[in-house]
C-alpha cells in the first residue's frame, strides 16, 4: 500500500467495515490495515485504501468484499478452545439437559472459523453419549455459521494439518475421532453428521437458524460497538428456546448489554441463562 494512508481513506474504510460485518476499528489502526491489506492490493493493482473502497462501493471486482473482509477478519480458533465451557457442557448442561428434552437438542456455533469449535461439540456429544448410554434421549444438531465462505469452505472440508492439530488435540481424541488422510486428519463421519455450516453475517437476520438451546458466541462480540453487541445479543436471546444458554468467551460479559439473561455461576464455568 503506497505511502501513508489519509485520514479521510481510512475513515472511510472503517465505516464499509462496519457497515458490512460490524467489524469496530480503532482510531490508530493503520498499521493493523496496511499489514493485512497491503499484499493483497498490490495483487489486484489497487494503489490506495481510497481507490479500494471506490472499488468495493461499485462492485467492480467480483469477490473483493468477500476478500476483504476475510482478510480483516481474525479466524483465531483452536480445539476445545479455553476449556471450561467444554467442561461445563460435559458435566453440568449435557446431563440435565439431555436428560429433560424431549426432542432434539440444537447447539448454534456462532462465527465458527475453520469448524474446530462445532466439531468440538460433536466430539463431546459422542463421548457423552458413549460414556453414559440412554442418557441422551435425542440427538444433537449443530448448525456451525461464519461470515466468512473461505473458512466455511474448510470446515466443511474436515481435514485439517499437523499443525492444526496440535493446538488443542490430545492424542487419545485424535485416534478415536479422526482418519488420517494425505498427511491431514480428517473428522470422522458420526462426528461430522451433525454438525451443519451455513454462512451467516452477524448484522444479518438469524431467523432462518431457527430455535436454539445452546448458543456458543465467543470472542465475537469484542469486535463490535457497544450498540451492535446490544441489537446481537438481543437478537440472539429470541432465537433460544424458554431457559436456553448462552455462553460467551471468557473475557466478555453482558453486563451493560442485556437485561434478558441471568447469570449462571458454576464452578466450572460462567454463562447466562435467558429468563
Amino acid at each position: 500500500m503506497p505511502g501513508d494512508i489519509k485520514q479521510d481513506e481510512y475513515d472511510g474504510f472503517r465505516l464499509f467495515l462496519e457497515q458490512s460485518a460490524g467489524i469496530t476499528l480503532g482510531d490508530n489502526k493503520q498499521y493493523l490495515v496496511n499489514s493485512r491489506l497491503n499484499r493483497l492490493m498490490s495483487e489486484k493493482g489497487i494503489t490506495s485504501l481510497g481507490d479500494l473502497v471506490d472499488k468495493l462501493k461499485q462492485g467492480a471486482v467480483p469477490g473483493l468484499r468477500e476478500t476483504i473482509i476475510d482478510a480483516m477478519t481474525t479466524n483465531e480458533t483452536l480445539w476445545f478452545r479455553d476449556n471450561s465451557p467444554f467442561k461445563v457442557m460435559q458435566e453440568e448442561i449435557l446431563p440435565t439437559l439431555g436428560s429433560s428434552l424431549t426432542r432434539n437438542m440444537r447447539i448454534w456455533s456462532a462465527a465458527c472459523s475453520s469448524g474446530q469449535e462445532p466439531y468440538s461439540l460433536s466430539m463431546l456429544v459422542e463421548e457423552f453419549k458413549q460414556a453414559s448410554p440412554g442418557k441422551l434421549k435425542n440427538e444433537v444438531e449443530i448448525v456451525a455459521t461464519d461470515i466468512s465462505p473461505t473458512v466455511l469452505k474448510a470446515a466443511k472440508e474436515a481435514r485439517y494439518d499437523g499443525l492444526s492439530m496440535a493446538r488443542g488435540m490430545s492424542d487419545e481424541r485424535k485416534q478415536k475421532f479422526f482418519t488420517e488422510v494425505e498427511k491431514q486428519w480428517e473428522v470422522k463421519p458420526e462426528i461430522r453428521k451433525r454438525v451443519t455450516f451455513k454462512e451467516l453475517n452477524l448484522l444479518d437476520s438469524y431467523s432462518g437458524l431457527g430455535k436454539f438451546d445452546i448458543i456458543f458466541c465467543r470472542n465475537v462480540l469484542i469486535y463490535f460497538s457497544s450498540d451492535l453487541k446490544r441489537d446481537i445479543i438481543s437478537r440472539m436471546s429470541k432465537s433460544l428456546n424458554p431457559g436456553g444458554l448462552l455462553i460467551l468467551g471468557s473475557s466478555e460479559s453482558l453486563t451493560g448489554h442485556s437485561d434478558q439473561f441471568e447469570l449462571v455461576r458454576s464452578p466450572i464455568c460462567v454463562h447466562y441463562k435467558l429468563k
